[in-house]
């Protein structure tokens, strides 16, 4: 058994742990609410865009234009957002997985990275890195992902890549995150929106006024930024869910173990004192 000091020592320790836990708990917990907000506000534009756009480019026929013309490259642009933190149980771990377990090969893939822990995991994999974005997942702002889907879209139409993907952790609710990964160009007509009832249904193609190219050269991009602005403000509100459960999980384990520890001190106490107690009353009848 272990030493009543050894186990006192660690008890303090736990208790300090605890004491982390708990600040860090309270932190995301109000990071959360406000994350939540912006979520929730984001979300019904953000799924209804990327329906409308999807079955708009999916009906727009043979449209000559650098936006939707067949890859010219067979490399994939991913724009991976993660955090720059730590300490949020699988919240890094299973959007990293999304590329790494998925169907691309590595040699074929560029990352977009928005998030520290991603683009370190990716560089350790031996991704090639095209961007690098972590400050931006601190404060998400339409801005910020304007500025990434402008980089993006001058890669696409200039045939440095041929596919624009969003992997990132879409937040349902407080307790449920799910890592998502979207494909957001090209979108090949026929093949996007076929569920029964959708627009796509119908089998006319769209007509635009005035041009149809200058149409798309002003829907897309806003589509692309949207849909990654949308991606970072989920993203933050997850991270700090995720954050929040394993903090919370944290301190409850930590709770256990006190309670463990204590429960261990107190029969190391006993039994320290019951053998004195003997030694004394050996002593006494050895004299007598």
């Amino acid at each position: 058994m272990a030493s009543m000091r050894s186990i006192k020592r660690r008890k303090v320790s736990v208790q300090s742990t605890q004491q982390i836990t708990k600040a860090m708990k309270l932190v995301s917990t109000v990071k959360l609410q406000r994350a939540k907000g912006r979520a929730e506000k984001s979300k019904a534009y953000f799924e209804c865009i990327y329906a409308t756009v999807k079955s708009i480019l999916a009906r727009t026929g043979f449209i000559d234009h650098p936006y939707l013309r067949p890859a010219e490259s067979g490399k994939k642009a991913i724009v991976v957002i993660t955090s720059n933190r730590g300490l949020a149980g699988g919240y890094n771990s299973n959007v990293i997985k999304l590329v790494t377990k998925g169907d691309f090969k590595k040699e074929d893939v560029k990352i977009y990275a928005v998030g520290r822990k991603g683009k370190d995991a990716f560089t350790r994999y031996g991704y090639e890195i095209a961007a690098d974005h972590s400050d931006m997942i601190e404060e998400p702002a339409y801005v910020d992902a304007m500025q990434i889907s402008n980089e993006l879209l001058k890669a696409f139409s200039e045939g440095e890549i041929g596919e624009i993907y969003l992997a990132y952790t879409a937040f349902k609710n407080t307790v449920s995150h799910v890592p998502t990964l979207l494909k957001l160009l090209p979108v090949e007509p026929g093949k996007e929106g076929e569920e029964e009832g959708s627009i796509a249904d119908e089998k006319a193609l769209m007509n635009f006024e005035q041009d149809e190219e200058e149409a798309l050269a002003m829907l897309i991009p806003k589509y692309v930024t949207s849909l990654i602005y949308g991606g970072m403000v989920e993203a933050v509100a997850s991270e700090n869910g995720a954050r929040m459960q394993a903090m919370d999980s944290a301190t409850s384990n930590a709770e256990e173990m006190i309670e463990k520890l204590s429960l261990q001190y107190n029969r190391a106490r006993q039994g320290s004192i019951t053998q004195e107690l003997t030694e004394i009353i050996a002593g006494a009848e050895a004299i007598s």
